[in-house]
């Protein structure tokens, strides 16, 4: 009897769970997923965007830290987003085991020191010398405080931008979006995804309001979706080290912040992302040719599991005496 009862119980719990706010998280994670990381950012920065650091709506200043009051306006929401969301649907899809396997990423550092040296230094490198085509002749070596400030920024930069979005977008999202869609088809989802988080910053000081022309946006939407093609590589072929991913995308972030204003004091934010967007773009294209689309993904692509699953049940059908 006791065992009947314990069994009605974990039946009803199970019923309760495909059906409930769990069970509909655990059926969808990725839409789930994307909607909490679009909606609790969005929903976060509009008291920024509708302050003075943007529209101009209402008169409510954020507290400024290191001289920007973006820390303090934009990083609550980009925490609460990709971070945020991924945490909620991983637990309430996977529970703890499945928490235990998205923190277990993080700790993924033992990879090949050129990898590191690929974040760190090679395509930092490229960066600054993607700027001279567009320079105009106006190129001036680094000053020493910028030169001091590159490691401090970097650490910054590692424990907000990265923290605050990298466990979402390559941790959670890439694994299942490249599982269910192979790494073309991943790419091709997590890149606009990651984009269109960004745009509603366009509206405050993050994007240039008021002075960023309308161009802007998209050239900066191009740049982000050819780099995730990068970073999708990046994360495939370290073993899924999000390590290695965080330093990579910060580099980029810190790179920009302190060295390019620098040494390229002419240079407009939309130039400057014209020359980053056409580079990234090579920098994909060359990959996803080399590599035939693959990106250095090692699992079974849709295609391959449904012609697998097709092999099977051909085989099954035939040790059964059916056709």
């Amino acid at each position: 009897m006791t065992n009947t009862i314990e069994d009605r119980r974990t039946a009803g719990t199970d019923r309760a769970d495909r059906t409930g706010v769990r069970g509909l998280v655990a059926r969808h994670p990725l839409v789930s997923f994307a909607a909490l990381a679009l909606g609790l950012s969005w929903a976060a920065w509009i008291p920024y965007i509708l302050s003075p650091h943007g529209l101009g709506v209402w008169d409510l200043h954020f507290p400024e830290f290191l001289g920007t009051a973006q820390f303090t306006g934009i990083l609550p929401g980009a925490l609460l987003g990709p971070l945020g969301g991924a945490f909620l649907v991983t637990a309430l899809a996977d529970g703890r085991p499945g928490l235990r396997r998205w923190v277990g990423r993080l700790w993924r550092w033992r990879v090949a020191w050129y990898w590191y040296a690929l974040a760190l230094v090679g395509v930092p490198a490229i960066i600054v010398a993607t700027g001279l085509p567009f320079s105009g002749g106006v190129v001036q070596a680094p000053s020493m405080l910028a030169l001091v400030a590159l490691v401090p920024g970097l650490v910054v930069q590692l424990f907000t931008t990265g923290l605050s979005e990298e466990p979402g977008w390559r941790d959670f999202a890439l694994p299942r979006l490249q599982e269910r869609f192979g790494p073309l088809g991943a790419a091709a989802v997590l890149g606009p995804l990651w984009a269109l988080w960004h745009m509603p910053l366009y509206l405050s000081d993050w994007g240039g309001w008021p002075d960023a022309h309308w161009t802007e946006p998209l050239v900066f939407a191009v740049f982000t979706i050819t780099f995730n093609v990068v970073m999708t590589w990046v994360f495939n072929r370290t073993g899924e080290s999000l390590p290695v991913v965080l330093l990579l995308h910060v580099g980029v972030n810190n790179t920009i912040s302190t060295l390019w204003a620098d040494m390229y004091p002419g240079m407009t934010a939309g130039t400057m992302m014209h020359g980053l967007a056409i580079v990234s773009t090579v920098a994909a294209a060359v990959l996803l040719v080399a590599t035939r689309g693959r990106l250095g993904y090692t699992g079974s692509t849709p295609a391959t599991t449904t012609a697998a699953a097709r092999d099977r049940d051909r085989l099954v059908g035939s040790n059964d005496g059916t056709r």
